[in-house]
C-alpha cells in the first residue's frame, strides 16, 4: 500500500465550483493544495488515503472557488469613495476628480490608497486585480504588503500630472518600475493609456510598439459615452475605436474598459480581433452611461470579465455587486432571462478575467498545477436559505461578507472574515488621515 504523500493544505468544502469544466458543480470533494499550487480535485475518500496533509480545513456550509479578478479598478482611489458622487462623467472628471489628484495625488497617496482597496478586495475574495493609476512602485508595495496579485497599468497621458509630465516621460517612469518589479512573483504590467480623449495618435502608435515588443496587454477606457464617441467625430472624423484599430491596438491583449457604446460593426471588429472587455456595470449605472451589450459580445468571440471601476465611481471594490448587476441589467436590457446566467457570470468574475490578462494558465480555475488563488464562501446562515443551486445563490444571493477565506498562492489572507497578520485598525487610521486632508480644501 502506498504511503500518503504529505501536502500543505487539504480543503473539504459542501461545494466545490472548479469553473474548468464549465458548468460544474461538484460534492463530497477535497482541493490538495502544496507549496501555494493546486495538486489535486478529487473525491473526499481518495483525499483521505491519498494525502497526509499538514493542515486539513472542513468547510461543511461552504462554497470553495476559484480567486475572483477585477479586470479593472484604480485602487488608490478607494481614498476617494463617496468625495464626488451623483455627477456625469466628464463634470465629475473635470471638476472634482481630476482637481483633487493634482491636490493630493502622492507616492503616499497612492501606496495608502492602494493598501486599503487590496485588503477589501481581499476581504470580498479578490485574489487578482488589473489597476490602471499612477506611481506603480508606491501600489506594488501597498500590493505586495497585503499579498494580493496585481496587474499594474503603466498609465499614460497627454497632460502633466504630479506623477509625469508628458506621454514620454509617463511611459519612461512606468517601464523603470516594470524593469524593477518585473520578478515580484504576484506582479505583473500592462500598458495604460487613460482613453482615447486623453492620449494622441502618435502616442497610440507608440504604445502599440511597445505593446508587440514587450508582450504587454493594453488596458484602456473606450466607448464609455455617447459624448466621448460625438467628441471624437468632430475633432478626429472617425470613432475612437477606429482610433486604435488604425493605430494598431487591437488584438487578443487589448482591454477595453466599459465599451458601453458599441455598434454591430465595432463589435465584429473586437470579436474579430480576439479583444477582451472589461464590463462595469454598477459604475456604468452609477454615472448613467448605459448598458453594454454583453450577449452580443461573447457571442462574437469577445471575451467579458468584470471589473468594480473605482471606488470614487462605484463606490465599493466588491465583485459580487458585480455578479449580481451584470446578470440583472442583462437581462433588462435584452428582456431576455436567460441572459448571463449564473455560471456564465461566475466565470466572467474568475476565468474570462484572468484570460483577458494573459494569467489564465495560472489563476481563474481549479486545474491542478494551478496557483492556489481560492476563496470560500459560506452559505448557511439563515438569511441566505434555501439553497437549491449554489452557483445561483452566489450570484443572486450572498455577499461579500459571506466570504469566510481568501487564499493567493496558497497562503491565507483572509480567515473567517478577518485579515490575516494585519491590524484593520491601521486602515481605519489611514483612511481619517486623507479625509482630514482633502477636506482641507
Amino acid at each position: 500500500m502506498t504511503a500518503p504523500v504529505c501536502i500543505d493544505l487539504l480543503l473539504e468544502p459542501r461545494w466545490i465550483i472548479p469553473i474548468e469544466p464549465a458548468g460544474v458543480i461538484l460534492e463530497e470533494h477535497a482541493l490538495a493544495v502544496d507549496q501555494g499550487r493546486i495538486v489535486a480535485l478529487l473525491p473526499l475518500e481518495e483525499a483521505a488515503t491519498r494525502y497526509a496533509p499538514r493542515e486539513r480545513l472542513q468547510l461543511s456550509e461552504h462554497v470553495l472557488l476559484p480567486g475572483l479578478v477585477n479586470l479593472h479598478t484604480h485602487a488608490a482611489m478607494t481614498l476617494l469613495r463617496g468625495f464626488a458622487d451623483d455627477m456625469p462623467l466628464m463634470h465629475w472628471l473635470n471638476e472634482c476628480i481630476w482637481p483633487a489628484e493634482r491636490r493630493h495625488l502622492s507616492p503616499a497617496f497612492v501606496r495608502d490608497g492602494t493598501l486599503l482597496g487590496s485588503w477589501e478586495m481581499l476581504r470580498g475574495g479578490i485574489t487578482c486585480f488589473n489597476d490602471m493609476y499612477f506611481f506603480p512602485e508606491a501600489a506594488a508595495a501597498a500590493a505586495r504588503e497585503a499579498g494580493i496579485r496585481a496587474v499594474l497599468g503603466l498609465t499614460v497621458l497627454e497632460f502633466p500630472t504630479a506623477y509625469a509630465a508628458d506621454p514620454g516621460d509617463y511611459l519612461a517612469k512606468g517601464l523603470a518600475s516594470r524593469d524593477a518589479l518585473r520578478h515580484e512573483p504576484l506582479l505583473s504590467f500592462c500598458l495604460a493609456p487613460h482613453a482615447p480623449y486623453t492620449v494622441s495618435d502618435s502616442t497610440f502608435e507608440r504604445i502599440a510598439t511597445l505593446a508587440n515588443q514587450l508582450d504587454l496587454p493594453v488596458h484602456i477606457h473606450i466607448h464609455e459615452t455617447r459624448a466621448e464617441i460625438e467628441d471624437s467625430l468632430r475633432l478626429h472624423g472617425v470613432r475612437p475605436l477606429a482610433r486604435l484599430q488604425r493605430a494598431g491596438l487591437l488584438g487578443p491583449g487589448f482591454i477595453g474598459v466599459h465599451g458601453v457604446h458599441l455598434d454591430a460593426s465595432e463589435i465584429d471588429l473586437l470579436g474579430e480581433h480576439r479583444c477582451h472587455l472589461a464590463h462595469c456595470p454598477t459604475s456604468n449605472m452609477k454615472l448613467a452611461n448605459g448598458a453594454p451589450p454583453i450577449a452580443s459580445l461573447q457571442a462574437h468571440g469577445v471575451g467579458v470579465g468584470l471589473g468594480s471601476d473605482g471606488a470614487a465611481s462605484n463606490n465599493r471594490l466588491d465583485l459580487f455587486h458585480e455578479m449580481r448587476h451584470a446578470a440583472l441589467l442583462a437581462k433588462a436590457a435584452s428582456e431576455d432571462a436567460t441572459g448571463l446566467p449564473a455560471m456564465t457570470v461566475l466565470r466572467m468574475a474568475t476565468l474570462e478575467g484572468a484570460s483577458a490578462l494573459g494569467l489564465d494558465a495560472e489563476i481563474g480555475s481549479l486545474l491542478p498545477g494551478k496557483s492556489a488563488d481560492l476563496c470560500a464562501v459560506r452559505l448557511d446562515e439563515w438569511i441566505l436559505q434555501p439553497c437549491f443551486d449554489p452557483a445561483s445563490h452566489l450570484v443572486y444571493v450572498a455577499g461579500r461578507e459571506q466570504v469566510t477565506h481568501t487564499w493567493v498562492a496558497g497562503r491565507l489572507r483572509i480567515r473567517d472574515g478577518k485579515p490575516v497578520d494585519f491590524d484593520t485598525r491601521h486602515l481605519i487610521e489611514l483612511a481619517k488621515m486623507w479625509h482630514t486632508e482633502i477636506c482641507k480644501h
